[in-house]
């Protein structure tokens, strides 16, 4: 099996004073690998690392949060920390990934919600009744972890209290995002997990499972998605949506989301050619696990065994759509109908033979 090189392989290489040109050639390279090489070429070399290599105390992979205050300091304290140029970044990107939601329909009127952990008490989050398509930084809530607010103008979004959940329940989780893509929803709505062994990019950074419906924003729902989370990094929300987290970023969880939807897709389109499916086998699936483990990704099949795999025997296209024959009514028997019957026959054809 070829070699993975991951993002943090090019920091280390880069903190000791190598060159991504020794690299080799012919290995898999994550995206943010490939970015980080060609920063580095063009003498963008990450803050962390050239912190590293000038022997700077400051770690190379901190926290968003690192500065975060405690839930319970004062009012000014929180407000400083809600307001500071760390966070504002922060913002930006929540606002960002917003827009790419709405731009790609995966959400509509006030849909979908995004949250980021600062810190082990207090989360960033969008609001409640705001278009995802008009977010702006100034409408984004701070809240601690049992979805108090301690800052922002608007209220929160009332599903903070899932992501919270989520957040609880994997301690792992740095980001998650909400939304309602049409063709993973129509998933949920059916109560169907897709199909596995198709596509590899769905294999390496989507780990799947559907959580029964419960309405929306109540503790019952977050409990039932948290539930799934300790193995699984996408939910399928019956007759909902899609919830995904991320153990790095919030753009990683938002990556999920353009996953599972073009999966999705691909998958209806494919089942509607007339023509079975094919996959690829259980030992490329093996493979691509692998790759899932090195990338620090969830998944409930890492400890299957390789006959295991693979199995969708559950699968079944389409629908059936037929209306019930209604049983046929037994005649009654009349016994004057019948001599009547056969007594005109009987005269039919003896005026036939004379």
């Amino acid at each position: 099996m070829k070699t993975l090189i991951s993002a943090r392989d090019v920091e280390e290489l880069l903190r000791k004073g190598g060159s991504p040109d020794s690299l080799p050639a012919d290995a898999i390279y994550t995206p943010s690998a490939l970015d980080l090489i060609r920063d580095s070429k063009n003498g963008k070399v990450p803050q962390a690392v050239v912190q590293a290599k000038s022997g700077s105390a400051a770690p190379a992979k901190t926290c968003p949060g690192q500065n975060a205050p405690k839930a319970s300091a004062s009012a000014a304290e929180i407000e400083k920390y809600f307001n500071s140029p760390e966070v504002h970044a922060l913002k930006e990107l929540i606002c960002g990934v917003g827009h790419r939601l709405w731009q790609r329909n995966y959400v509509d009127g006030n849909g979908g919600n995004i949250s980021i952990r600062l810190s082990d008490e207090l989360v960033l989050c969008t609001p409640t009744l705001v278009s995802k398509g008009a977010l702006k930084p100034s409408d984004l809530c701070l809240v601690d972890m049992e979805g108090n607010q301690k800052a922002g103008d608007k209220p929160r979004t009332s599903e903070i209290l899932m992501h919270l959940q989520i957040m609880k329940a994997q301690p792992k989780a740095r980001a998650c995002v909400h939304a309602h893509p049409a063709h993973a929803s129509a998933f949920a709505v059916a109560g169907i997990e897709p199909p596995t062994c198709m596509m590899p990019e769905y294999e390496v950074f989507c780990a799947v499972a559907v959580a029964p419906y419960r309405t929306p924003g109540t503790p019952e729902m977050g409990k039932l998605i948290a539930d799934l989370v300790d193995k699984h990094n996408t939910i399928l929300m019956a007759n909902h949506g899609v919830v995904a987290w991320s153990h790095n970023s919030v753009e990683e969880a938002y990556w999920r989301m353009e996953i599972i939807e073009a999966y999705c897709r691909t998958i209806v389109i494919a089942s509607q050619l007339g023509k079975p499916m094919s996959g690829f086998s259980s030992k490329h699936l093996q493979d691509l696990l692998a790759i899932k483990k090195k990338l620090g990704f969830v998944d409930p099949r890492f400890d299957l065994k390789e006959c295991e795999l693979c199995d969708n025997s559950e699968w079944n296209p389409g629908i059936n759509c037929q209306i019930p024959r209604e049983k046929p009514v037994a005649a009654e028997s009349n016994a004057e109908a019948e001599q009547l019957v056969r007594t005109i026959t009987d005269m039919l054809v003896a005026k036939m033979k004379g």
